[in-house]
């Protein structure tokens, strides 16, 4: 077995947080103290996030997507396969370190995609990106913090509460979509995405992409029906 080769390490702002980077071999793996948040050989859910939120507004003019959180770049990659020329991605990252890892190390798993000309990275907390804007995207997709769970910071809750919610209705364009990620189903926040006026579906999918293995939640809401 090829031991785990430690790359880097950064802080989680406002925490006492560390993520670390490790490799091994061909895989890499982000895990913070113990946990393991992300492998780049389990991806198929962050793949699923943009293709069942990108397929429902793909053929918009000049369609607008902000992504919270780039993790290892799949869910990026992905959006972009779906979406056309004129489209444009923001990203939100609030640790400096997991772009700069995405430009270095990890930049080949998903084919590049920060040097897509699309895409736009803002080094913030994507709350802040929500509060500041109106009707401003077709799309937000957030994959922070293990979903509702969260594990890594505690402002992160704030994104799955009623307030999160709503300021994802005020900067989603009419008829715009909200799809999010979980380890896991919650049936509390799903209630919670109904309560601020979303048509929700709940979808069951396979983390690595195919039958086998374990499962994660993804919400795709749609403020008006879906």
């Amino acid at each position: 077995m090829i031991p785990w080769e430690f790359i880097d390490s950064a802080q989680v702002p406002g925490t006492g947080g560390e993520l670390c980077l490790y490799r091994r071999g061909d895989e890499f793996s982000i895990r913070l103290e113990n946990c393991e948040l992300m492998n780049s050989r389990v991806h198929g859910s962050e793949d699923a996030l943009a293709e069942l939120a990108c397929a429902r507004i793909a053929h918009r003019t000049c369609p607008r997507v902000l992504i919270g959180g780039l993790g290892m770049g799949y869910t990026l990659a992905s959006a972009l396969r779906l979406l056309g020329n004129d489209a444009r991605v923001v990203v939100a990252e609030l640790v400096p370190a997991v772009v700069e890892w995405n430009r270095g190390p990890l930049a080949h798993l998903a084919a590049y995609p920060l040097e897509d000309e699309r895409v736009s990275i803002r080094k913030i907390d994507v709350a802040r990106m929500l509060k500041d804007k109106q009707r401003a995207y077709d799309a937000i997709l957030l994959d922070v913090d293990n979903g509702p769970d969260g594990l890594t910071r505690q402002e992160n809750d704030w994104l799955y509460t009623r307030s999160g919610l709503d300021a994802c209705v005020g900067a989603l364009r009419v008829g715009g979509v909200l799809a999010v990620w979980s380890a896991g189903p919650d049936r509390a926040f799903t209630k919670r995405v109904r309560q601020a006026g979303f048509k929700v579906e709940e979808v069951q999918v396979h983390a690595r992409g195919s039958r086998r293995g374990g499962r994660h939640t993804i919400w795709i809401a749609v403020h008006g029906g879906l």
